[in-house]
């Protein structure tokens, strides 16, 4: 007996979502009938893909295994049936895009609302956190990234702009108390406001000027997640430290003048981000519709590309 894509499919659904009632909220399928389809799969294998208790829901070995092979082929099939999507005179579906944090605040604002206006009939999902993941297993269908984190078998096309800057600042009133600093060593003995990596890393202050380049491990009264960036802020304005972040995060303060940038002929410049995706022959209609209206907004490229 042939096993069921509808089953596979739940399984996958519930898998991700590590949950039969988030899984439904996610697929829009009944939990009973999630529930169901994970039963009939796991009779015809003979084998348990799931561990339930009252609380969680995980994948054995096996089902981890299943859910490793199934996710990309999945997607293929998804987006083989997606090819009919454009016969119609609008795409429509889900789109779902994994970014980092600063992406979410700093590039999508400028380009979901128009996007959405455009597509009514598709569904933007997006995922924003610090980790770096296979995009296809997380279930999305693209993300975005910086280069030096990008994949080598992915396609990426820029998204946003093409140059960022690393500012730091600090209020005027904590500057007046504790002098501005010349150099980047002298942050050495300033109270910086600093964060961690998802991988449990302390993050690391880089500066270059005139061929020079300097780094600095910032010690300070306050450390935070990805998360919670804007408790630093807050903290950088209210007069506790320095801090270090994405220039265009910080404009609004350095524009009022309740931060004062310091160093700025240190800042460090580097690479805008790259929206990235599986090189398919067939890309998903939501994604290709995304990839489109970026191109004719000028915030991609119109030919696929890899960073040089």
């Amino acid at each position: 007996m042939a096993t069921d894509i509808g089953d596979l499919t739940a399984f996958v659904a519930v898998a991700r979502a590590r949950g039969f009632r988030e899984a439904a909220r996610a697929s829009g399928v009944s939990a009973s009938g999630l529930s169901e389809g994970v039963r009939r799969l796991e009779t015809r294998l003979g084998v348990r893909l799931l561990n339930r208790t009252t609380r969680s829901v995980a994948p054995t070995e096996a089902g981890a295994r299943l859910l490793e092979r199934l996710g990309p082929a999945l997607s293929e099939v998804e987006s083989a049936i997606d090819v009919v999507n454009g016969y119609r005179d609008t795409p429509s579906g889900t789109l779902k895009l994994h970014v980092p944090l600063n992406a979410a605040r700093l590039v999508l604002p400028y380009i979901v609302p128009a996007f959405l206006e455009a597509h009514p009939d598709i569904r933007l999902e997006v995922v924003a956190d610090a980790a770096f993941v296979d995009v296809l297993a997380a279930g999305c269908d693209a993300g975005i990234r910086y280069e030096e984190r990008l994949e080598m078998d992915m396609i990426a096309v820029p998204i946003g702009p093409r140059r960022q800057r690393f500012a730091t600042a600090g209020s005027p009133a904590y500057l007046d108390r504790h002098g501005r600093p010349d150099h980047p060593r002298d942050l050495l003995q300033h109270a910086c406001l600093s964060g961690r990596f998802s991988s449990g890393a302390l993050t690391r202050w880089d500066y270059e000027r005139d061929g020079e380049t300097v780094r600095i491990d910032p010690t300070g009264p306050l450390v935070v997640s990805a998360g919670c960036i804007d408790l630093a802020v807050d903290a950088a304005v209210k007069g506790l430290g320095v801090i270090q972040l994405f220039e265009d995060w910080l404009t609004p303060h350095l524009s009022d003048g309740s931060l004062e940038p310091i160093l700025q002929p240190w800042w460090p410049t580097f690479a805008g981000p790259y929206l990235y995706y599986p090189g398919r022959r067939y890309l998903p209609a939501p994604l290709r519709a995304f990839v489109d209206f970026n191109a004719s907004r000028g915030w991609i490229h119109q030919q696929d590309s890899t960073p040089a």
